[in-house]
């Protein structure tokens, strides 16, 4: 037996044994050719290994491509592969695809109050929670923070998704211990369902991602499925905000002015300017659909200093026709509220019409005391130094505070119509309407009641003490040209109520 080494450099790998019957020293050409078989030998064990580590690296690269390095759950693009494929048999199979999207609630304030490591900790945690919850073949993955999304195959029908959603919430129920604290936490689940594999696996994910948005706007509601339908309508929605930019200077933008009258007497006292909008090929838009586009936008920075200015120069219209005690109320939005240069404009188009600026009420909700109190309180502080009157607006529907009420330079607030509707209701309902109407008589301030629609509802709140009201029972939102004929009744001085509603043909 003769023994050759297996070397690489200065490395022996090993020996290459060779055999002969017979005894006897090898010749030196056998010898020579007996190590040129080793290297031989040994360069293919090198490049074995070379391939072997390479094929090693390229596994664990995929694997950490494919994978989340905190959870080593499925990321996005896994989860996307999966999708994909899932498609696919669906639509062989005739099945339904389900997709849940599960985000943690109050997750922010678990990392602020514990720290990024209670944070970590508590993501792999709900990772393995949900993972022992799921049924053969599905997907768990974790796409970022505190997202977690599940996909599910071979439904019969989208109602199983909601069973499988409340396996979720029930894993998520328990309390989770971990190393130094255990946790009670919540979570909030968007579902969307797809049938027969007929969609792009994208847009499904889509869907299930604003459910979770919609879950989160819907207080007390964990889960929220989102179908097609709203999809469809998302989209429509998303053409209309392609053409609002520029509505004002196309015509598309105008005002309609809804009467406010004395509750006493049925005078006309003011009008309220109401925005619309009348797309090119869509007709009337919603302004509940169109403002937030143009909030989110910026746009309505613009828009509401050309409602502002179309009503002033309204006002001027009639105060020209010897209807000079009509006041005007505007609406603003939290945006343009609190932008820069607000009080200046308004000055500068309340200069311009020749506008009284008694005669002028901008109307806010108490969302501006949320984006900023401190400076909303500043600009109501300049608006009232100008002499422009301020009302609060859906008083009672938001973040009613007593504690600042008395603070705020406020001369009128405007009941919610949620609380009129309600004025033939419970006891309790009646005597929230009437701390409202004294509460606001206590601190100087006049009331006006939005949404006034019956005349046993006028007669109330004639008795609970309301200055003023507004509704469909006096008169339902007119153009310019409405005005203009209630004003030619009497020269808008002595309106009486029966007028307001046959004037103009309601």
């Amino acid at each position: 037996m003769f023994t050759f080494p297996l070397r690489h450099d200065d490395l022996l790998l090993g020996a290459l044994d060779l055999y002969r019957d017979t005894a006897g020293p090898l010749t030196p050409e056998s010898m020579s050719a007996a190590q040129t078989l080793a290297d031989v030998a040994a360069a293919y064990l090198i490049n074995a290994r070379a391939r072997s580590d390479l094929q090693d690296s390229s596994d664990q690269s995929r694997e950490a491509a494919m994978h989340d390095g905190l959870t080593g759950l499925p990321n996005r693009t896994l989860l996307m592969q999966r999708l994909e494929h899932a498609f696919l048999r669906a639509q062989r199979s005739g099945k339904t695809i389900a997709v849940f999207f599960v985000d943690l609630d109050a997750f922010k304030a678990i990392n602020d109050t514990y720290g990024h490591r209670v944070g970590d900790e508590l993501l792999v945690a709900v990772g393995q929670r949900l993972a022992g919850v799921l049924r053969p073949g599905d997907t768990l993955a974790r796409l970022a923070g505190d997202e977690f999304v599940v996909l599910c195959e071979d439904l019969d029908d989208p109602a199983q998704a909601d069973a499988i959603a409340v396996r979720f919430d029930a894993a998520l129920a328990r309390p989770l211990a971990l190393e130094d604290i255990e946790l009670n936490i919540h979570g909030s689940i968007g579902i969307a369902c797809n049938r027969c594999g007929d969609d792009e696996p994208e847009a499904v994910i889509h869907d299930a991602d604003l459910a979770i948005y919609r879950t989160k706007r819907r207080h007390g509601s964990r889960r929220q499925v989102r179908s097609r339908r709203e999809r469809n309508l998302t989209d429509h929605h998303a053409g209309l905000a392609a053409g609002l930019p520029g509505a004002s200077g196309r015509g598309e933008l105008h005002l309609s002015y809804q009467p406010i009258v004395d509750t006493a007497t049925g005078r006309l006292t003011a009008v309220e300017a109401l925005l619309r909008w009348t797309h090119p090929s869509r007709g009337p838009v919603s302004p509940k659909i169109f403002i937030p586009f143009a909030e989110q936008s910026g746009q309505i920075i613009e828009i509401g200093q050309w409602v502002l200015g179309r009503a002033c120069r309204d006002r001027q219209h009639w105060q020209s026709q010897r209807a000079d005690k009509i006041a005007l109320s505007v609406n603003v939005s939290a945006h343009h509220f609190m932008s820069a240069g607000f009080v200046r404009s308004v000055v500068s188009i309340l200069d311009a019409t020749s506008t009284r600026p008694e005669l002028l009420t901008l109307e806010v909700t108490e969302t501006v005391f949320v984006r900023d109190r401190d400076r909303a309180l500043i600009v109501l502080d300049q608006l009232k130094a100008t002499g422009i009157k301020l009302a609060l607006d859906d008083f009672g529907t938001g973040y009613s505070s007593l504690s600042y009420l008395h603070a705020l330079p406020i001369d009128t607030i405007k009941i919610d119509q949620s609380f009129i509707t309600n004025l033939d209701g419970t006891e309790a309902d009646h005597t929230i309407l009437i701390a409202i109407i004294q509460l606001a008589h206590g601190l100087g301030m006049t009331v006006v009641a939005e949404g006034v629609e019956t005349s046993d509802q006028h007669k109330q709140l004639a008795t609970l003490g309301s200055d003023s009201c507004q509704g469909f029972y006096f008169a339902r939102p007119m153009p310019t040209a409405g005005i203009d004929s209630l004003i030619h009744v009497d020269n808008g001085s002595n309106l009486h109520l029966p007028l307001v509603k046959t004037a103009v043909g309601l």
